[in-house]
């Protein structure tokens, strides 16, 4: 992969691969490879982990790291890889602006070819762009649609699932069982708009009573919601959609839980059933319905060796987060593999529409649109053993039935 020079919007690019470097120094025996001891000739390869380490996401971003980094040790062990994989850290703060910046900088100081992380899917696209431009494989923790619709391009693949395949799981479930009548609230940016756009898109399809008796939108980072929780309580919603997620999401079920609202109302979001979730909100939550991305408990594909490794290294049981930075980083190193090279164009061709086995079993990187054809679940949150509620999973759509085409979510690459 061969990089152009200074592009005319500022952004630094690299004159040459990562690869093609090591290739040459090594020829020469000019290079001691970083990350390499006893002489090892195994090549080492750059993944950068981009997490949300402070602002609003913050309480978020440690367990997707910590699944990255659980990743990189299992593969630097691990004798099919002939080569280690070096993981550069940074802080997207939650921010485009300081992704850019941290994504610019493990490219150009630390080499980086590859990039998983973000939460935020405003940031995912904002590092979408960036991956474009650079030329480097990037594996975003967003779910906004667009990141692999509307604003897709080869570059980039996700493991995280899409709000399309969310919206499978939850609406026709819920317009069917649990009421009719549906408000949205939602936060005011591309993950909220997206929750808002696909869910009531597929109540409509699912049922001709559906009737959405109101919107509402706050912004991310707020911390009152007694205004539109009251809002909610005076209309004659059965059901409030949730387009939120994080500290957002906790304080809204936290006083609507104070406001009697979740007596009145079946509270559904997209994120109800995250580990996060229900740590913050304990019996406030239970009640309320979610969709599941991943539990711990999950007898699919090799779940149980990640769950076991994860506790061992970490204080508590792994949660979505934390599947999809392992998942991600071992991905590219499969890709990788696959391709015989660890140039990111090379493992890139590997990767689109190709079949992996991960946590959630064995998942297509589909060709079209490069997204995980990841099975997803209607969960229930429910009275657990501990302090924490847990979820009782209720209906699950396979992954090939929970993904629309590519072309009707908008991408075209």
């Amino acid at each position: 992969m061969e990089h152009t020079g200074d592009s005319t919007d500022g952004t630094v690019r690299r004159t040459t691969s990562r690869r093609k470097f090591l290739a040459a120094a090594g020829a020469t025996g000019t290079l001691a490879l970083a990350g390499c001891s006893g002489g090892s000739s195994a090549e080492t390869v750059t993944i950068a982990s981009l997490n949300p380490m402070s602002g609003s996401y913050s309480t978020l971003g440690p367990s997707q790291r910590n699944g990255a980094q659980l990743a990189r040790d299992e593969i630097n062990d691990n004798e099919d890889y002939d080569f280690e994989v070096e993981l550069a850290e940074g802080d997207t703060e939650t921010s485009t602006g300081p992704a850019q910046s941290e994504a610019q900088r493990v490219v150009q100081e630390e080499g980086a070819d590859y990039i998983v992380g973000a939460i935020s899917s405003s940031v995912a696209l904002a590092l979408n762009e960036f991956a474009n431009q650079q030329e480097i494989v990037y594996f975003p923790g967003a779910a906004a649609v667009p990141v692999t619709g509307s604003a897709c391009n080869q570059w980039v693949f996700r493991f995280e699932h899409n709000t399309a395949q969310i919206a499978e799981a939850i609406s026709a479930y819920t317009v069917n069982n649990l009421g009719t009548n549906v408000w949205f609230h939602t936060a005011d940016y591309a993950y909220g708009e997206s929750v808002y756009e696909r869910v009531s898109e597929r109540m409509a399809s699912a049922n001709d009573n559906y009737n959405e008796v109101g919107t509402s939108t706050s912004e991310l980072g707020s911390s009152n919601y007694g205004s539109y929780i009251s809002e909610i309580s005076n209309s004659n919603a059965d059901v409030a959609v949730l387009g939120m997620t994080g500290g957002d999401l906790v304080s809204f079920t936290n006083q609507a839980a104070d406001q009697g609202l979740t007596d009145e109302v079946a509270l559904v979001s997209g994120t109800q059933s995250f580990q996060s979730v229900r740590a913050a909100t304990g019996a406030n939550s239970v009640g309320t319905y979610g969709g599941v991305r991943y539990l711990p408990s999950l007898e699919l594909g090799d779940n149980q060796n990640f769950v076991e490794a994860y506790q061992g290294e970490n204080d508590g049981p792994p949660g979505n987060f934390a599947r999809v930075g392992y998942d991600s980083v071992r991905l590219i190193a499969k890709g990788m593999n696959e391709a015989d090279s660890t140039d990111p164009a090379d493992a890139r061709d590997a990767l689109e529409g190709g079949t992996f086995t991960t946590v959630l079993g064995d998942i297509t990187l589909r060709e079209g649109d490069r997204q995980a054809t990841n099975p997803v679940w209607m969960g229930e949150i429910v009275e657990g053993s501990g302090e924490m509620p847990g979820v009782e999973l209720i209906n699950e759509v396979s992954g090939e039935d929970a993904l629309p085409p590519a072309s009707e979510l908008g991408c075209n690459v």
